[in-house]
């Protein structure tokens, strides 16, 4: 059972914005927490009617503007509230004054109080506090509600008793089967209740024995309905392991007997229809106990579900993804027979769960809130050899939100947009919770290891000379949305697949064209993380128009094509020009004259998201090593399954038992990186990476030629 929502929901009531109600809504931000605002009385009723907010926190500092306790006691009137935390934000005393009693505000229906900090920290740490405490209670409280009215509905009697067999409650099925009021049972002793003289003389040690042992107890068994009669009933007794490991519950199932004819004419004389599901008085004796069993409830079944599953239909989304809003829910999307998640038609590029719980490291609020050793790490993220392996471990798998913050306040991309530090973060976050971490390769650490290599191009001064600022802003963000929510599988494995993906594109650039459109969801939907918010609409258009273009250039299938028509359009017509001039200041007046001709521009992107995407040959050999034990990772498992579920193997080389990795190095570098990497040093300079490509395929060969299949000699520690 799902005892937790994702994420909270928290109203902030105050009349006047100030640093304390700033400071709730940042730190609400830093926790990944729902946030509304509520400037008067009428408002912060209406909105927590419609919203029904886990957490309310109420300005109490001064009455010149509304009565605190007021509102708190208009929203204790409400049914929802029950289930709230009210906090109540009191001015700070000083030294010399004594603190005052907080029963007025417990009396008014507050559960607590916060002293006056407008410290974000601060306001996050009591927040938090909040969640893992009452929030947390307050959704088992919940659940509780919908387990008991289950075993209100279920037509089986349920008895459930203390560990000393003092009852606790019994279900209406119980009451009609056994002829008492739960009023008459609950809290009395179960050695108080008539015993049936029909049992054996030791029954009941034995059941004694079996459930203080902590096993199961199933057999027949006689009781006594409360008019004196016997009846013979099937009786399963659980004991219910709790807090200490000790049995603190059992938890008895019991239904007639069906051989005992007597027994149940009498049941059925004081039994109403409603319960037993049977109208008919001529139908037979065991034909009424079938019909009585079918319709029931498993009580097996509700536990079972309920330990893992969301309190509504688990039958509705089992196979298929949620399309509830975003934010609403974290992302446990089911697995289908092709072993991807399962879609909604067009539905599910327009709406996606997104996963907002964060790791043990807390996001930063600001560039300047970063934690120590990542700060550090980062001081170096401008050269090639950057290790974004070590920020991935120290990120605990999230660098790109990190990186992001840094590369893209270092291109001034918030100026461009005109957008909040506190959006760009918030995108972030959303866009990185949508990379799936399960990935060996097509991850968050991918995503930022492009986006640090893109950052790294446009630095480069042909690049930079070639590009507007519009440009850089449209690749660094091409970079980071590039592979978002990639399954770990290749368009060519979704198209043998039939996916609902490959037949929603046309199997046409499956994975591209689903990259964009749902980063572009992620993005308008919400106001709160929408960087593009404050941008005119034709800036729009054409930022978003370049970033779509960069992002379907990634697509394997036109990857010749791109580069010749780099090759033929940038690298011949500029040697050419060379050849006549040796002048720098000819080769300057060239490169700033591309901005005049938009075409090279897009030629240019292309080139280069392309070689961020597949610059792992060119890092250094540590990092080289790793990507490509991860991407063969990758295909090994695709192989796998493509092989299990008797599809097409795209790839017949990456047999896990027979793959050498050294070759599929080596081929790949011939075939794809070479010329590619030629032609765009050629155009950007480039001689750390061709050093580090020439090393590294020198350290392939020689592997190979030792017939050496793994990513390593066997005795080898490091190269």
């Amino acid at each position: 059972m799902r005892l937790m929502q994702d994420p909270v929901q928290v109203l902030l009531i105050f009349a006047k914005e100030d640093n304390q109600s700033d400071g709730f809504w940042w730190a609400c931000d830093r926790a990944g927490y729902r946030c509304n605002i509520a400037r008067t009385p009428e408002s912060a009723l209406e909105c927590f009617l419609d919203k029904h907010q886990e957490i309310i926190v109420i300005d109490h500092r001064n009455s010149r503007y509304f009565d605190a306790e007021d509102i708190c006691r208009s929203i204790r009137a409400t049914k929802p509230s029950e289930h709230a935390v009210i906090l109540a934000v009191v001015p700070r005393t000083s030294a010399d004054q004594e603190e005052t009693s907080i029963l007025p505000l417990l009396n008014a229906g507050f559960n607590r109080q916060f002293m006056e900090n407008s410290s974000i920290t601060a306001c996050y740490n009591e927040l938090v506090q909040i969640e893992h405490g009452e929030v947390r209670s307050q959704f088992k409280l919940r659940a509780c509600n919908a387990v008991f009215t289950a075993l209100d509905h279920c037509q089986e009697a349920i008895e459930i008793t203390s560990e000393d067999h003092v009852i606790q409650y019994v279900n209406p099925a119980f009451e009609q089967m056994m002829g008492y009021h739960k009023g008459e049972l609950i809290g009395r002793e179960l050695t108080e209740l008539p015993k049936s003289d029909k049992n054996c003389a030791d029954l009941l040690d034995t059941i004694n024995t079996f459930i203080k042992k902590g096993k199961e107890w199933q057999g027949v068994y006689y009781t006594r309905r409360k008019s004196g009669d016997s009846i013979q009933q099937q009786v399963k007794i659980t004991p219910v392991i709790g807090q200490g490991g000790k049995i603190r519950h059992f938890v008895s199932l019991k239904r007639l007997h069906c051989a005992n004819e007597n027994s149940n004419q009498l049941y059925k004389s004081h039994h109403d229809d409603k319960y037993t599901g049977d109208n008919s008085q001529s139908e037979s004796h065991s034909c009424r106990c079938k019909n009585r069993r079918k319709d029931s409830i498993d009580i097996k079944l509700i536990t079972s579900q309920s330990s893992d599953a969301p309190l509504y239909s688990a039958q509705q989304h089992r196979g298929d993804s949620s399309m509830a809003r975003i934010h609403s829910m974290t992302i446990e999307a089911p697995i289908t027979k092709d072993g991807l998640r399962r879609l909604s038609g067009n539905e599910y590029v327009f709406s996606k769960n997104v996963n907002l719980s964060h790791s043990l490291l807390s996001v930063p609020n600001t560039t300047n809130d970063v934690p120590p050793c990542v700060v550090q790490l980062l001081e170096n993220e401008e050269s090639w050899d950057f290790n974004i392996f070590e920020l991935e471990a120290v990120t605990n798998k999230r660098p790109l939100v990190y990186l992001g913050l840094k590369v893209f306040a270092r291109f001034g991309v918030c100026e461009f947009l005109n957008c909040a530090e506190a959006t760009l973060r918030a995108w972030l976050q959303v866009i990185e919770a949508n990379y799936h971490s399960s990935n060996s390769y097509h991850n968050s650490t991918h995503a930022a290891d492009v986006l640090h290599a893109t950052a790294f191009f446009l630095r480069k001064e042909r690049v930079k000379g070639s590009l507007d600022h519009l440009d850089e802003v449209a690749a660094l963000i091409a970079a980071t949305i590039h592979d978002v929510d990639h399954p770990g599988r290749t368009n060519s494995f979704l198209c043998n697949a039939g996916s609902e993906l490959a037949v929603l594109y046309n199997d046409m650039a499956v994975l591209e064209s689903h990259h964009t459109a749902l980063a572009f969801q992620l993005t308008t939907t919400d106001s709160k993380c929408n960087i593009f918010k404050n941008i005119d609409r034709n800036h729009y258009r054409t930022l978003r128009q370049a970033i779509i273009d960069m992002v379907l250039a990634t697509e394997m299938t036109k990857h010749f094509e791109h580069v010749n028509r780099f090759v033929n359009s940038i690298n011949k017509p500029m040697a050419s020009e060379e050849t006549s001039s040796h002048n720098d200041s000819s080769d300057c007046e060239r490169i700033a004259n591309i901005k005049n001709f938009p075409d090279i521009q897009i030629l240019i992107k292309r080139m280069m998201i392309k070689c961020a995407d597949v610059a792992n040959p060119c890092r250094p050999l540590e990092l080289c090593i790793e990507w490509a034990g991860r991407i063969s990772e990758e295909y090994f498992a695709q192989t796998e399954e493509e092989k299990r579920k008797g599809l097409p193997v795209v790839m017949p080389v990456f047999d896990r038992n027979t793959c050498s990795i050294p070759k599929s190095q080596i081929s790949f570098i011939d075939y794809f990186i070479t010329d590619m990497f030629d032609a765009w040093d050629a155009f950007a300079h480039l001689p750390v990476l061709m050093q580090h490509l020439a090393n590294n395929y020198k350290y392939w060969k020689t592997l190979d030629e030792l017939k050496c299949k793994s990513l390593r000699l066997p005795s080898e520690n490091n190269y």
